[in-house]
């Protein structure tokens, strides 16, 4: 049958339109032509437990076999209703029967595929769960596609033996990983992910915020992210600063790892920004009070006090009373003995009871004696130091004995020795002394100063034992006296 239309003017009628023309022209009648690999929506009309029944525009419908949907949880099943719109994958345009093979798990896979690439092509990060690993690293399920992370690219993943590498994928899997796409191949179904690279990138945005946002001075908390010989890095909030060694404490440290360990939260002071190199410098000591600013309330000359040998010198021993304070143990401080070496007696790392004869805390300088603290009373000691102090010293006193001995050194022989070198010498140093200050017109002060100064150093005298031209009166007078 055919129609023929009249213009409106009345002019010739058109040519005749066949009714199936017609009706192929009508779009509502339109039909879709199907090909493999196509994905579009459907809309579900029946859900069976073996296949899902969808419209797809066509002129049937579209059969999903149960092997594809197979990647649908329980949960995302029982949510299928009729009326639902679904993403499908055709895997065949007409079977046997006329239907359309189509898959669900296809169509999840195919879309995350274009997804991914789009990712890896604006060099973005996504998130995905470990669902199981290998030899080689983690894997990760993304909406169907499967995705490999080397072990060698997750931060988490430590160098150590092999079983230990497996324990600690093992115990990842079912976490949550930000990733980084750095190979992508659809036709080889290959997809290479990095955590290492996603965490550096969201690190390297955090460190640019936090730069803008620090003010030196801050104190903020932090925790130690590693340590290296030189310094601390301490991690504040997204960025790593360096601690350098010389910033860890008040006390002299050699390395970081005897103050600090991995893991410890800290706080930190800001020292400085360095915005172009992207660099934060950090303190630890600064967020504590500078210990010699404490020292005049604190301590005090003739105070006993304990001490840790931190340094042997030729010229003595360093001494840490306190972290920040460390004083001097001169040679002839240590003991009665004449030695040349402090490692004849002490030695680094021992705990030593002493006395503290001297103190400068704007020079921050403190002096101390291990021999005037070893020859207190025990009354004295033990009220100052406790009742084990009495102990300790005894110990300490039996040390330098047997390192004494060690060294082939007799005290008791230098002792003998210089008391009788001080007898001998001492009125004579003395009448030296003022003879060589006095003139005709009387005394020369600067003179007698020097002269008494020498004769007390030939005495063994030093500056502690009080004014020095009395001291070395009062020692001349007690060897007379003597005699």
């Amino acid at each position: 049958m055919e129609v023929s239309n009249v213009t409106e003017q009345g002019g010739a009628p058109e040519a005749p339109v066949s009714l199936m023309e017609k009706y192929l022209n009508d779009p509502t009648n339109d039909y879709r032509t199907l090909k493999f690999g196509d994905v579009m929506d459907g809309t579900i009309m029946r859900v069976d437990r073996d296949e899902i029944l969808v419209d797809i525009g066509s002129k049937s419908e579209g059969i999903v076999p149960a092997k594809e949907f197979s990647s649908l949880t329980s949960s995302e099943k029982q949510a299928l209703a009729i009326g639902e719109t679904v993403l499908i994958f055709i895997v065949q345009p007409e079977n046997n029967e006329g239907h359309a093979v189509v898959s669900i798990d296809r169509a999840r896979q195919e879309k995350s595929w274009r997804r991914l690439q789009e990712i890896y092509e604006e060099n973005g990060v996504i998130d995905a769960e470990v669902v199981n690993y290998n030899k080689g690293g983690l894997l990760v399920n993304l909406d169907g596609v499967r995705g490999f992370v080397p072990a060698s690219q997750v931060t988490e993943i430590r160098g150590g033996d092999e079983a230990g590498k497996q324990a600690e994928m093992a115990r990842m899997i079912g976490t949550h990983l930000p990733l980084k796409v750095i190979e992508i191949n659809r036709h080889r179904n290959r997809l290479i992910l990095s955590e290492r690279q996603a965490m550096q990138e969201k690190r390297d945005e955090m460190k640019e915020k936090l730069i803008e946002e620090l003010r030196e001075g801050e104190v903020r908390q932090g925790r130690v992210s590693s340590i290296c010989d030189f310094g601390a890095f301490v991690d504040i909030g997204g960025a790593d600063g360096l601690v350098h060694l010389s910033e860890l404490s008040w006390s002299r440290v050699r390395h970081p790892s005897e103050v600090l360990k991995i893991g410890q939260e800290v706080d930190v002071y800001v020292l400085g920004i360095n915005a172009q190199e992207k660099k934060i410098a950090l303190s630890i000591k600064r967020t504590q009070a500078e210990p010699w600013s404490q020292v005049a309330s604190d301590y005090e000359v003739g105070q006993l006090v304990r001490g840790t040998v931190t340094q042997l010198a030729n010229f003595g021993a360093f001494a840490r009373i306190v972290d920040g304070i460390e004083g001097l143990i001169h040679v002839s401080e240590l003991t009665d003995a004449r030695i040349t070496h402090p490692k004849q007696v002490v030695h680094e790392g021992e705990e030593l009871l002493l006395r503290i004869i001297r103190i400068d805390p704007e020079r921050r300088r403190m002096g101390l004696s291990l021999r005037r603290a070893l020859d207190t009373p025990d009354e004295e000691l033990a009220a100052a130091l406790g009742e084990e102090s009495l102990a300790e010293r005894d110990q300490i006193v039996t040390n330098i004995a047997a390192a004494l001995e060690a060294e082939g050194i007799d005290i008791n022989a230098v002792e003998e020795e210089e008391e009788e070198e001080e007898v001998e010498a001492a009125p004579e140093t003395l009448a030296s002394a003022v003879a060589s200050a006095s003139t005709s017109s009387g005394r020369d002060e600067p003179a007698m100063a020097a002269a008494f100064a020498s004769a007390a150093a030939s005495l063994g005298l030093s500056d502690e034992d009080g004014d020095t031209e009395d001291a070395v009166v009062a020692a001349v007078e007690g060897s007379d006296a003597k005699e």
